[in-house]
């Protein structure tokens, strides 16, 4: 198939600390300056979608991996004092404005065709946003596409509370779809034919007991992205996308601190990013 990032989309998957393979990839691409006009990115594809939208290879790889053991940024010491599992103030502050400086102003350049992925917590709905001018309101959606349920505070986005995309949509082909985009290059975080083994559970009142849309949402999770990774498999059957996955099953969870599994996941999306751009 012909790639044609202008008229094609490309749509980024979460997955936590997995989002080291969509980064692998991201750099492979901005190796051969393979750059989407359109892009949908969720949770941990969010972050690694604002470091290619301004152009800075490497960036999403050395704050994912290099700086991990250096600042020990995952662990409940951050959920007790931030509320948070990760450290919100190193990843969405020291990090963008003085460990690894990030250029807002070619960000600014590009966001307008960039589109992060939240869940309002009151509706129980998706919101698909974008940011052109504001840097702190990038940041802000950044961080509430990527926070987690229940190791997460909720972040305000325009008055409405909000939390990790990934909860309704965390493959948004569909959305990538309804904006004109009817060929997609999908990248995905999890092996083919994986489905998650858990069941869902509804969620006690006590649980955001303010938000009774999204513990609707929250109980039937399992369900909905079992459906999401279902149709990914038969759009790409169908020819109507293109998905880069990792070949092997997946080692890193969710919140990896293995600097050694984290390189090879790292390693294998910039392998499979560099045969994506050389094909043919």
């Amino acid at each position: 198939m012909q790639i044609d990032p202008h008229s094609m989309g490309l749509v980024l998957e979460g997955g936590g600390m997995r989002g080291v393979f969509t980064s692998g990839v991201l750099d492979a691409f901005m190796k051969y300056n393979l750059y989407f006009d359109y892009v949908v990115a969720v949770s941990a594809g969010a972050c690694n979608g604002m470091s290619y939208i301004s152009r800075q290879p490497r960036r999403a790889r050395i704050s994912n991996i290099d700086y991990l053991a250096k600042y020990n940024y995952i662990g409940l010491r951050h959920l007790v004092t931030q509320g948070c599992i990760f450290d919100q103030k190193l990843l969405y502050d020291r990090y963008p404005n003085e460990l690894i400086p990030f250029d807002y102003d070619e960000f600014f350049k590009h966001s307008a065709g960039f589109e992060m992925v939240t869940t309002n917590c009151q509706t129980g709905r998706s919101e698909y946003l974008t940011e052109t001018h504001d840097r702190q309101r990038a940041c802000d959606l950044a961080r509430a596409s990527s926070s987690l349920p229940y190791v997460s505070k909720i972040t305000w986005i325009d008055g409405k509370p909000m939390l990790d995309g990934g909860i309704v949509d965390s493959i948004p082909v569909r959305r990538a779809q309804a904006t004109g985009h009817k060929v997609n290059v999908v990248i995905t975080t999890r092996n083919y034919g994986y489905r998650e083994q858990g069941r869902d559970r509804k969620q006690p009142r006590f649980i955001y007991r303010n938000y009774p849309r999204l513990r609707v949402v929250l109980s039937h999770r399992i369900e909905a992205y079992n459906e999401q990774l279902q149709m990914v498999e038969d759009l790409e059957r169908n020819g109507e996308i293109v998905v880069i996955r990792p070949k092997r099953p997946m080692e890193v969870h969710r919140i990896e601190k293995d600097i050694d599994k984290l390189e090879r996941l790292y390693e294998e999306g910039f392998q499979l990013g560099e045969a994506f751009c050389t094909q043919g």
